[in-house]
């Protein structure tokens, strides 16, 4: 059984800063990339960041990019997202995910490429 586990959300003020955590345990962590999505009330599900399973590549959806930061601790089975600058438009419940295959990070903003998801952390953005 995978668990992913995310935690650190929270109300902020436009401007603020947030870090979201999502703890892993089941599989192998370090052979599998990680993902963050988010979902606002009406909208679908939306990438945000990805970060390979050794951390050397990552990729960030346009408007987050120079904003937000994914990192990952190996040692910790702990994948994190920085959130700076925070705009209300940012209002989601936060989603981490981890890849269905070992050692692939092509299409990483594909949901469809995830197979296993935590329950959601909300933040809160307010104006």
């Amino acid at each position: 059984q995978v668990q992913l586990v995310e935690s650190g959300g929270g109300l902020v003020q436009a401007g603020g800063s947030l870090r979201l955590s999502c703890a892993v345990s089941g599989r192998t962590f370090n052979m599998y990339a990680m993902g963050w999505f988010r979902q606002a009330p009406g909208k679908e599900r939306e990438f945000v960041a990805a970060i390979s399973w050794s951390g050397g590549n990552v990729y960030y959806v346009d408007s987050v990019r120079g904003r937000f930061t994914i990192s990952r601790d190996n040692a910790k089975n702990t994948v994190y997202l920085q959130m700076n600058s925070l705009k209300p438009e940012d209002t989601a419940v936060y989603y981490c995910a981890q890849r269905r295959d070992r050692y692939y990070f092509t299409d990483s903003s594909d949901s469809r490429k995830y197979d296993y998801w935590g329950q959601g952390t909300q933040v809160t953005v307010s104006s």
